[in-house]
């Protein structure tokens, strides 16, 4: 008996070691990364848990959370999960390659991409890895470099895409240069490669940014007659954001319908563009109704759909409306979302209602949600068209302590500043104009000339000189306007 006892236990024993040194992980890696949300710092938790352990995961696991996290921006965890699969000895494809330099891109920077490309073998220096570092120096508005990479693909005889042709149109666009499309979209039909989606949308802004709104029709009627390209939710939104540009609501609200056909798989942001173009119609009833169609989709609706509601219905000067929705998210959600109250405080101070936005603010503070950037900003605005120029700067203060929520500095914006410079100018306050370039140079490095104009022609007003006020010019290194250089030399006069 006790020898039959003693061997069960061995055997149970053996099985206990043999399930806790396993190799592979218990469950699926992406899972295990992600099992508690998309929080950075969780994400980062589980994945030094899954390098510490030495456990393995298979390479299509890999493939599948490097995709998940790059979806939800996680870019530094699928970088260090990407190289540390590499030390591990997991081989690395062509295409495993491009997404690697796209994630270095991302985490580090173009420069350390580039470096990662020139360090490659060239083997893998093919249509995949060149494109990948074209699309970082589209994103990054890097335009000789990109036209540069393109010429030397096209050298190559590379196989070029309908990808690689995308991004250097999106970038002609973001830069200024719409005309150059048109000429790349016939180069991709010279060479025979095919146009997609995104091509049709590229192609269709750009014609827009020249006002050639006959131009973006013949797009869509030709993408219908081409056939092999079906134009989703997002060629439609494109075009009634275009009629909306344009004033052309009723064109917009056609383009509006054809967009609600396209969204048969329910997408979440199909149903917020519709709310949000609707809105720009100034058609109340259609907000309503779609934001009815988008509760029934999602019953567990999401902040940002209530922030874009909420917005909407603000502009439309729908404030009951405003606060209903308000009301419901309010009930729904233990958690506040300081951007939601932001939204409703907007639409308090856009009215005039300064007393129920402070009641709001101090709502939210006691739920837990302390007032960021934007809740100063909202009330920034209101006191600077309100002639309140001490509440003003204190929320100036306030804004640029706080800083945005990824860390960066909040800088006024250029109206704002020529608001606070103005005042200070007319009033020939300069110990106002000083403390407010002290205050603004913790946000920026740069006062830049108009900021230094402004301050000359405030101490020439009041009859005040300064030493140092050469110095200051040379500091900043601007070139002053010739009214701004004889403005110098009497504030610098002994």
């Amino acid at each position: 008996m006790a020898s039959s006892f003693m061997q069960q236990f061995s055997r149970n024993t053996k099985t206990i070691t043999k399930r806790s040194t396993k190799k592979y992980l218990e469950e699926a890696l992406y899972r295990k990364l992600l099992k508690d949300g998309c929080e950075e710092t969780s994400v980062r938790q589980h994945l030094n848990e899954f390098l510490k352990s030495h456990k393995s995961a298979y390479k299509w696991e890999v493939g599948v959370s490097l995709k998940l996290l790059r979806e939800r921006k996680l870019y530094g965890p699928a970088l260090k999960l990407s190289e540390t699969m590499t030390k591990r000895g997991m081989n690395k494809t062509v295409s495993d390659h491009a997404i690697h330099l796209d994630l270095i891109a991302k985490a580090q920077g173009t420069a350390a991409a580039e470096t990662y490309f020139i360090d490659l073998p060239e083997a893998a220096k093919n249509h995949l890895t060149y494109g990948a570092l074209l699309n970082c120096y589209c994103k990054e508005l890097m335009i000789d470099k990109a036209e540069a990479l393109m010429e030397k693909m096209k050298e190559l005889k590379l196989s070029l895409s309908s990808m690689s042709y995308n991004s250097l149109m999106t970038l002609y666009t973001k830069t200024g240069q719409p005309e150059k499309v048109p000429g790349m979209v016939q180069e991709m039909k010279r060479n025979n490669i095919m146009l997609d989606s995104y091509t049709y949308n590229v192609w269709m802004t750009a014609l827009a940014a020249t006002n050639d709104l006959t131009g973006v029709e013949r797009v869509i009627d030709e993408m219908k007659r081409d056939g092999r390209v079906s134009g989703d939710w997002t060629t439609y939104s494109n075009l009634a954001s275009i009629y909306a540009d344009a004033g052309s609501f009723d064109k917009t609200e056609k383009a509006l319908k054809e967009l609600e056909k396209k969204n048969a798989h329910r997408d979440l942001s199909a149903y917020q563009f519709l709310i949000t173009l609707y809105g720009r119609t100034g058609n109340l009833l259609e907000v309503y109704r779609v934001w009815r169609s988008l509760r029934l989709a999602f019953p567990r609706t999401a902040n940002i759909s209530y922030l874009n509601m909420i917005q909407v219905l603000v502009n439309l000067n729908d404030l009951p409306g405003a606060e209903k929705c308000f009301r419901e998210w309010e009930s729904g959600h233990p958690t506040y979302d300081i951007r939601i109250a932001n939204a409703l405080m907007g639409g308090y101070l856009k009215e005039g209602s300064l007393k129920k936005a402070e009641e709001l603010k101090e709502r939210a503070r006691r739920s837990g949600a302390k007032a960021n950037a934007k809740t100063w900003e909202i009330f920034l605005n209101y006191y600077l068209k309100n002639g309140d120029i001490k509440s003003a700067l204190e929320c100036c203060s306030n804004a640029i302590s706080i800083g945005r929520g990824d860390g960066s500095k909040w800088i006024p914006s250029p109206a704002i500043v020529r608001e606070f410079m103005g005042h200070y100018e007319q009033e020939k306050d300069v110990n106002g104009i000083e403390g407010f370039v002290e205050l603004l140079k913790k946000s920026t490095d740069e006062l830049g000339v108009d900021v230094l104009e402004s301050l000359l022609r405030t101490y020439a007003a009041a009859g005040k000189t300064s030493l140092i006020m050469h110095r200051r010019v040379k500091m900043e290194n601007v070139e002053l306007s010739e009214e701004g250089k004889k403005l110098l030399e009497v504030v610098s006069a002994e």
